[in-house]
This record gives C-alpha cells, structure tokens and sequence, in this order.
C-alpha cells in the first residue's frame, strides 16, 4: 500500500517553472532563496550607508568615492567605466562625481586621448578619508562575510555578476509587460 504524504498541496502557484530552480516539484527552495537575498539586499545600503554617515558623506558619495579609488589601480577611469562598474547610468553618476570633486574628494580631468571624456582620480584628501574608515570597514566586512569559506566566497563571486545580469533582464521584462498592460491583475474586494 503507497504511503500517504502528509504534506498539503499549495493552493499558491509555484513561483518559477524552470526545472533547475524547482525541488521534488516545488519552488519552497527557490523562495527561501528569495527571501535570504532579499534580506541579504536590505541591509547591503544600511551599511554603505552607514560608511558614508561616518565620512559625511551618502552612501552612494561613498561607493563612487571607494570605486574610483580601486578601478583607478588598473586603469583610467571614465564616467562610463565608473557606470559599467557600478551598473548606474552615467547621467546620475555625473551628478554624484560633481558633488564629490566640488568637496574636493574627487579629481576631474579632461582625457587627453579624448577631449569629451574625463578621468577621474581620487584625491590625497578623499584617500585620506578612506584610509581612516579602513579600519572600521574591515571589522564590519569580516564579520559580515564571516560564515563563508573560501570556496564559497569564490562561488558567490563568480555567481554575483551572472544574477546582476539576469536581473537587469527580469526589471526589463517586468516593465514591458506592465508597460503593455500584458497582464491585468484585479483582486476581488
């Protein structure tokens, strides 16, 4: 005689169909997932935040200042490598640059290779304000990181830009079908 399952069926639709995201048939998993990175997410900008608050700064101020500072040890760095890197749009990222050179964190000069770019550099007293937060930073970071192992560090590293990919895709895909009113979603009162 079959074994009767005491597990209830979900009167809630799976919420991904794809076999490799599913387990036994049911998206429980998937959403856990979810909801972690979810978690994971919320408190990522409470903490760069936090960074900047200690350098007055705001929390992006802070990423661009940190970002220009790393990417300019390997190359000259544009308005659009900051973007590319930052996955922001160069319009917003020329806003934040500005506010960053006029506190005089941030250097701006015209690429001599091209006359319509700039490079960004960051300055002896914007490397000095890093150079004081290090400290902190590395404790915090240490302790937030601190439940992985090397392998999973280096797994989430190469899994990170694939999910920033696809996720960049699922924005786009969701505003074209509530753009185009694909799907009316009513609910009864």
């Amino acid at each position: 005689m079959p074994k009767k399952s005491n597990k209830k069926k979900s009167r809630v639709p799976a919420t991904v169909t794809r076999k490799e995201l599913l387990t036994d048939g049911s998206d429980s998993e998937f959403r856990e997932m979810v909801h972690h990175a979810l978690a994971f997410a919320s408190r990522l900008p409470l903490i760069r935040d936090g960074y900047g608050r200690l350098l007055g700064l705001t929390g992006t101020e802070y990423t661009v200042l940190i970002s220009v500072g790393h990417l300019e040890d390997e190359m000259d760095v544009g308005v659009k490598t900051l973007a590319d890197h930052l996955m922001l749009t160069g319009a917003f990222l020329t806003t934040e640059v500005n506010k960053l050179v006029d506190k005089q964190l941030l250097k701006k000069v015209v690429n001599p290779r091209d006359k319509r770019r700039v490079i960004l550099t960051v300055t002896e007293k914007g490397a000095d304000l890093l150079a004081t937060l290090a400290p902190l930073q590395q404790q915090v970071n240490d302790v937030h990181f601190g439940s992985l192992s090397k392998e999973e560090f280096e797994q989430l590293h190469a899994l990170f830009p694939k999910i920033a990919e696809s996720t960049e895709k699922a924005l786009s895909l969701l505003a074209h079908l509530t753009e185009n009113n694909s799907l009316k979603i009513e609910h009864k009162s």
